[in-house]
């Protein structure tokens, strides 16, 4: 449906662009005709003379408008371009490292000790895989499955909890990593739409905090039966003037080809989607003393 709601809009401005350009031109046989009989002061001359001007207009704003939506494929290519690049790479590293791990066991003897942690790497690469298929598969519901489906009174305090304890072990990283101050709130929704939300903003916020990464999670409900839910992180932070970029689908900033970094550019597309059918609002900001990154997350809550 996206596809197709995509390319519709291309179409018929192309057409209208011919069916304009083809009044045009007849216009503008009929009013040199009337020019050469020398009927320059007729009005029918004047009224061809005026509907070709706004003709001309049209085909003027068409073009541009044209222009606009092909620039937008273009940007949408070079972001499915890196979509793929980045599920290449996803997909093929742990596939090649579980290959190579079960060869090993398969072909040489190994230590009991050498068997685990073949095992343990194993299971990780396993569920490196499994968080990606998760992240497609979240994309793809996005477009079909209804809000209202599932619904129900969730306390936010434990999904954020639980989202925090599986990020760190995801990370292989201790729970105290993750600072908690949590104010009790009920949000009426789909308990996992809710811990997809948490569980995104928390991952990147490891993930991009470097070596020694360090953050606070803090809940606060305000008296317009709301729930503001901030996550910030001591990483190098996001430039202001790519803030609005990087909630869009199959964005990464930077080339990824050079990236360090796992993922594939649609965590936080499905972050702010969920948020809105929710009829919350989510923004981004930098702390502070400029470094790292806070996403606010706004969410109405139950009266109780």
């Amino acid at each position: 449906m996206i596809a197709r709601r995509s390319l519709r809009l291309p179409i018929i401005l192309g057409v209208v662009l011919i069916v304009l350009v083809v009044a045009l031109t007849v216009g503008w046989v009929i009013v040199s005709a009337s020019a050469a009989l020398g009927s320059e002061h007729s009005g029918v001359y004047w009224t061809l003379l005026a509907i070709g001007a706004t003709f001309f207009v049209l085909v003027l704003v068409g073009v541009v408008l044209y222009l606009i939506l092909s620039i937008k494929a273009i940007r949408l290519n070079q972001r499915q371009s890196n979509f793929i690049d980045a599920v290449t790479h996803e997909l093929k590293s742990p596939i090649a490292s579980l290959k190579l791990y079960l060869q090993t066991l398969n072909r040489h003897q190994v230590t009991p000790e050498q068997q685990a942690d073949f095992q343990r790497f194993m299971l990780d690469d396993l569920k490196r895989l499994d968080h990606l298929i998760d992240h497609l598969l979240d994309a793809a519901r996005l477009e079909h499955v209804e809000l209202a489906d599932g619904e129900e009174d969730v306390p936010l305090t434990e999904i954020v909890t639980q989202s925090a304890q599986r990020a760190c072990e995801q990370h292989h990283l201790p729970a105290s990593i993750v600072s908690l101050r949590l104010e009790p709130a009920i949000v009426h929704a789909r308990p996992a739409d809710l811990e997809i939300i948490f569980r995104n903003l928390l991952d990147n916020a490891l993930k991009y905090s470097g070596a020694h990464p360090e953050v606070e999670v803090e809940t606060k409900t305000n008296g317009n039966g709301r729930v503001t839910a901030t996550i910030a992180d001591n990483g190098p932070g996001i430039p202001a003037k790519l803030r609005r970029k990087i909630f869009g689908r199959f964005v990464r900033l930077g080339n990824e080809l050079e990236r360090e970094t796992a993922g594939t550019g649609l965590g936080l597309y499905i972050v702010r989607m969920l948020v809105r059918r929710l009829g919350g609002r989510i923004q981004v900001r930098s702390k502070s003393d400029g470094r790292g990154t806070v996403f606010e997350v706004e969410l109405p809550v139950v009266k109780q």
